[in-house]
């Protein structure tokens, strides 16, 4: 029998704030790809952004008809199917950029890094919830995990995607610190992270090198590794306390600014919309990341909470990485701003960890 609690409990003011952030970001993208053309014309990026928010949105309300407990017997399904498309982006993959990260099936073109994120972290949830303890875990109870994330990593590093592949240690880290570990564990992971760190080093690639190199010191190579970041800067502070106004960012417009359209949108923001409009987005995302703790704190399921917990840090540290990157606080990696980068795969797997979540928070009175 259905239960009518589900309709009553259905989250609609997490769903205003998706909706808000995604109608900012069509804003954001159309004028990154817009300004200097003809105002006239759509560009065909933006009309398949359009067309991917429909399909993530699509999808996301999907997410919200099936119990989220099911998750958790489907978890090593997931985790074995994003594992397989991995290894058949290093067979298969379609080569650009000198990284092969894309997978062409028909006429969809996927990116099965981003569909990892939220394998891997209804697999931690699951193990995670079945193992928990007041002192916290051990080095026993650590390997499991250390196994479903070490696996992902090392096929997108070979990618190469590093930043993805940071990025999802973070998560993992972040989960794992959130579910408690033992306090002879952390002491010893912090310190082996620290003597691992400088040997990183040796085993980068030259590219990965420059980032680094460009990150501490933009002016090393103003017009090569690092004109990305000065034209992201100047962007920025040219866009002062109301910005140009839209599509009047001169950077954008002009195409001093690269990757407007993805890794530097927020560029495109500060210079046309200046910290006014930044702040407003900066403050819709921080609604949407406690919205999200809210859900995992009240969620009576310890599966559900974990997960939810998980997915909420996946978006905070996309944001976190993405803002510093543009910033120059950060190296340059690649990491999309969710929902309003433009990426079809990024906008899919936040739609998927979204709608997770709203199905957590309608079923909250459910106890396990």
């Amino acid at each position: 029998m259905f239960d009518r609690r589900l309709i009553e409990n259905f989250d609609w003011g997490f769903l205003t704030i998706i909706v808000l952030i995604a109608s900012v970001g069509l804003v954001i993208l159309y004028s990154a790809l817009t300004a200097g053309n003809d105002a006239g014309t759509v560009h065909m990026l933006f009309k398949k952004q359009v067309i991917w928010m429909g399909i993530g949105f699509c999808i996301m309300l999907a997410c919200v008809v099936i119990d989220y407990s099911e998750l958790d017997k489907l978890n090593l399904l997931f985790y074995l199917l994003c594992v397989g498309l991995l290894v058949s982006v290093i067979i298969f993959g379609e080569l650009g950029g000198g990284s092969r990260r894309w997978l062409v099936i028909g006429f969809i073109r996927v990116q099965p890094s981003e569909l990892m994120k939220i394998a891997l972290i209804i697999s931690l949830a699951s193990v995670y919830s079945t193992c928990l303890s007041q002192t916290g875990l051990n080095f026993r109870k650590l390997i499991k995990p250390a196994v479903l994330c070490s696996i992902p990593f090392f096929l997108i590093v070979i990618q190469p995607d590093l930043g993805t592949g940071l990025l999802l240690l973070l998560i993992a880290g972040t989960i794992t610190l959130f579910v408690k570990v033992e306090r002879r564990v952390f002491l010893s992971l912090s310190g082996l992270g620290l003597l691992i760190v400088p040997m990183v080093w040796f085993v980068l690639k030259e590219y990965q090198k420059s980032r680094i190199l460009t990150f501490l010191n933009p002016d090393r190579d103003p017009l090569g590794a690092g004109y990305h970041i000065i034209q992201s800067k100047i962007a920025i502070g040219s866009g002062m306390l109301t910005g140009k106004g839209f599509l009047k960012g001169t950077q954008n417009a002009l195409s001093f600014l690269p990757e407007q359209h993805t890794d530097f949108i927020v560029s495109v923001l500060a210079e046309e919309w200046g910290l006014v409009g930044c702040s407003i987005l900066l403050i819709l995302y921080f609604i949407l990341l406690f919205w999200g703790l809210n859900i995992a704190y009240n969620c009576r399921n310890l599966f559900g909470s974990i997960l939810a917990f998980g997915i909420t840090a996946m978006i905070f540290w996309q944001i976190f990485i993405n803002v510093g990157m543009v910033m120059g606080l950060m190296p340059v990696v690649g990491v999309p701003l969710p929902l309003v980068s433009y990426g079809g795969s990024s906008v899919v797997t936040n739609m998927v960890g979204f709608g997770i979540l709203l199905n957590i928070s309608m079923r909250k009175f459910v106890s396990g």
